[in-house]
């Protein structure tokens, strides 16, 4: 039976116990949840192991890697400089990034980036790996980078490319990188143990992940036993040359080892984030209101920030997904708590969204990577805060 440490705020008992069953009836081998109510912690929990293999111990200090979840920070980041007037998401990506106007680019205003709406998911040629870390080489690549579709017409999860579009948006109107301005003027102040880009010294506390094949393959069983609803996304899962498989393979080899320390030291805004639930769920909490005297972003700003921009089908999952600009927004799928939060998901698992209406900022991180459809983790600690709240 895996030990659970942590506190829960009176209310809250129920929480413990659905983070409990994660570890035993839904997989979980190490994770942390954290839940923030009218700026203050009512839910901080964390146990199982950060090690599947040496067996060490997941820790409330445990750092871990939670993939897309990323582009929550990042976003923030980026709606921090719009609200100080440092840069306008209607105005050409091309006023800040010249070189980004090559090959019909030159009107994609900077929110098309941030809502998955620039076709530019994908590259005509991968960049090699160790170049892409670096940084410049692939914001050159995207620069140089035709359109897959009309910007605008439609919308498709940038999974990689968003970073560095975004990212390089960031870097040329602060002077920093993300992950610096990251550091800088979100972790600083709200004292968070998050990173766009890991420091050597962190390594040590960081969780190794594990990969759970799903019960079912579905991209080995043959075409007629495919669920029906699953079946266009299957057919594009086989093909290579499918956006929901290119969008994936902008480096070459692909960026696969994520606990690599390479791939984990280099800053990939998209998609290597690593930190705690704790400072996912304090950051969405200091979006939506005061914590500890730090609020990121006005009301004003946040409503700006969080107003739908792209809906409908997705080009890349080829599923219904909804977008601000940066932030997903509840679908069907991943309602989160209700029709005011926003946020996002990563990868296998880990969440991390506010919800203005009930207060509440959720993070929830994990290393055990679960592919398929069954996935209940995230979604069995939310229901359990709902009922909380109710």
């Amino acid at each position: 039976m895996t030990m659970i440490y942590g506190e829960v705020a009176p209310g809250f008992e129920s929480v413990r116990a659905a983070f409990a069953e994660n570890f035993t009836r839904h997989g979980d081998l190490g994770a942390a949840v954290c839940v923030y109510r009218n700026g203050h912690p009512v839910v901080d929990l964390w146990g199982g192991v950060a090690d599947a293999e040496t067996g060490r111990p997941w820790t409330r200090d445990t750092l871990q890697l939670v993939y897309s979840a990323t582009k929550g920070a990042t976003a923030t980041a980026v709606h921090m400089l719009v609200e100080r007037g440092a840069l306008d998401l209607d105005a050409p990506v091309a006023k800040y990034w010249p070189e980004f106007a090559a090959n019909g680019k030159a009107d994609i205003p900077v929110r098309w980036l941030l809502s998955h709406q620039a076709g530019l998911v994908a590259l005509d040629q991968p960049v090699p790996l160790e170049e892409a870390l670096d940084w410049h080489p692939m914001a050159e690549a995207l620069a140089a980078q035709r359109p897959l579709w009309t910007p605008g017409t439609a919308h498709g999860y940038h999974g990689r490319t968003w970073g560095w579009l975004v990212g390089e948006v960031v870097r040329r109107v602060s002077g920093r990188s993300p992950g610096r301005f990251f550091a800088d003027e979100i972790a600083a102040p709200l004292g968070l143990d998050f990173f766009i880009g890991l420091p050597a010294g962190e390594r040590d506390r960081v969780s190794r992940m594990a990969y759970q094949r799903p019960d079912v393959d579905l991209t080995t069983l043959p075409a007629e036993l495919v669920p029906e609803e699953l079946r266009e996304q299957v057919v594009a899962w086989r093909d290579p040359n499918s956006f929901s498989n290119r969008a994936y393979a902008v480096t070459d080899p692909a960026a696969i080892d994520f606990d690599s320390p390479e791939i984990q030291a280099a800053e990939l805004p998209a998609s290597n984030g690593i930190g705690t639930a704790r400072a996912l769920a304090r950051m969405y909490a200091a979006l939506i209101g005061e914590v500890d005297g730090v609020r990121l972003l006005s009301s004003a700003a946040l409503a700006s920030a969080t107003e739908e921009q792209a809906g409908g089908k997705d080009q890349v999952m080829l599923i219904p997904s909804r977008f601000s600009a940066g932030y997903m927004l509840p679908t069907e799928s991943n309602p989160m708590l209700g029709s005011s939060s926003f946020g996002h998901t990563g990868r296998g698992g880990s969440l991390a969204f506010a919800d203005p209406e009930h207060g509440v900022a959720f993070g929830y991180a994990m290393n055990n990577i679960v592919g398929g459809i069954d996935d209940v983790r995230a979604s069995s600690l939310v229901e359990t805060v709902r009922e909380a709240l109710a």
